[in-house]
């Protein structure tokens, strides 16, 4: 699901705005605004829900206990009461389901940043060496490997996959041939022949892990050596990998600190993924009642995840769509903190904010999702 709404849907999208603007970088914030509108109702339910959680929660955990306590001999009339309170202020859960029916599509964005044109694609396939006299009781089992969209051309990219007839099972001494085409069984080779900058992206073979155990040509074809188990990785050019953006040297460049020097374009990004994490969670908190232990993890939780990502190697162009979804999502946050509450969330809201102690009688109304006016649904 995640390379087909790659394929179908964000590549042609990428190649849409790349057209208008010839820049990938552009490119990348480009997608990522376009994909994160086209989310906001699902994201903005999400903010919705976490915000009245935050003014509802010390309340409900209240009523909850005094009900369950009331009707601890009577469950039918005690789930009957708890139902009536989560229609009051809604349910803890209720912010779970459109996270979850966007992850697809965020995975599928993410999935795409890091593979071709941003970044060089790696095909790995585990090979296992058996002893000769054992070769004839292996059942053979077709081998096919997650296909990627291979750029040719700002404007050609065709999905290749890495195939082994036989299986990944093989003989000592006997030789293999790993096999690169695309879906449709049109062989890589021939497909690089179509373009004059076709040998650009032709494939390196290497031995990854258990170079003892085989080795390969470059070619593709693989020769065993010794039983045991190995590692080839077959790794295509990205068109795009070494192409800049503003201060960022190349878009597939992986890593902080590599080979004995700090990449500073990299330590930018991560920065300012952190900076505008931090905004994110400053904004969410604005108007609520003041949390010290939530101040705090809303301080230390930046830190922690920005500090992580300058170790985790993640390409260029992947943190710079972080960076712009982070910026995004704290405007979202402003713009929805901005909404009015239901009464009744207000009337707790306004006690907490006096600091006096959020035990008031709320009447017991339904939730209203009220919407921005280009939202789906809205009733203005």
């Amino acid at each position: 699901m995640i390379g087909f709404i790659s394929e179908k849907l964000l590549i042609p999208i990428l190649d849409f705005f790349y057209g208008l603007v010839p820049s990938y970088g552009l490119a990348i914030v480009a997608l990522t605004v376009v994909i994160r509108i086209a989310l906001f109702p699902l994201s903005a339910g999400s903010i919705r829900s976490a915000r009245r959680m935050k003014i509802a929660q010390p309340v409900m955990q209240k009523r909850q206990a005094e009900i369950k306590s009331k009707f601890s001999g009577d469950p039918k009339k005690q789930q009957e009461e708890l139902g009536k309170l989560m229609n009051e202020f809604g349910s803890p859960l209720a912010g779970c389901l459109p996270l979850i029916v966007q992850m697809p599509v965020l995975f599928a964005l993410f999935a795409t940043l890091r593979g071709s044109p941003f970044a060089d694609v790696p095909y790995n396939i585990n090979l296992k060496v058996v002893p000769q006299d054992q070769i004839a009781a292996i059942d053979p089992k077709p081998y096919k490997s997650p296909r990627h969209s291979i750029f040719i051309t700002e404007k050609s990219h065709y999905p290749v996959i890495a195939t082994l007839p036989n299986g990944t099972k093989l003989g000592a001494d006997e030789s293999i041939k790993i096999n690169l085409q695309t879906t449709n069984g049109t062989s890589y080779s021939e497909v690089l022949s179509k373009f004059d900058n076709g040998s650009k992206f032709l494939p390196t073979w290497t031995v990854s892990k258990g170079s003892e155990n085989l080795k390969v040509s470059q070619d593709g074809t693989v020769t065993a050596i010794k039983p045991g188990d190995a590692t080839i990785e077959a790794k295509i050019p990205g068109l795009a990998a070494k192409s800049g953006f503003l201060f960022i040297k190349a878009l597939g460049q992986v890593g902080f600190y590599v080979d004995g020097s700090i990449n500073w374009d990299i330590a930018a990004l991560v920065g300012a993924f952190g900076l505008t994490l931090l905004l994110s969670q400053v904004l969410s908190s604005q108007g609520m009642p003041a949390n010290p232990q939530q101040s705090t993890a809303n301080k230390i939780t930046p830190v922690m995840i920005t500090g992580m990502f300058l170790f985790f190697p993640l390409p260029a162009g992947v943190l710079l769509y972080m960076v712009v979804a982070n910026i995004f999502q704290a405007f979202q946050t402003f713009l929805l903190n901005k909404e009015a509450l239901p009464d009744n969330l207000q009337k707790i809201l306004d006690q907490q904010l006096l600091g006096k102690n959020a035990t008031i009688t709320t009447n017991a109304s339904t939730i209203s999702e009220k919407r921005l006016p280009f939202e789906p649904n809205n009733k203005k």
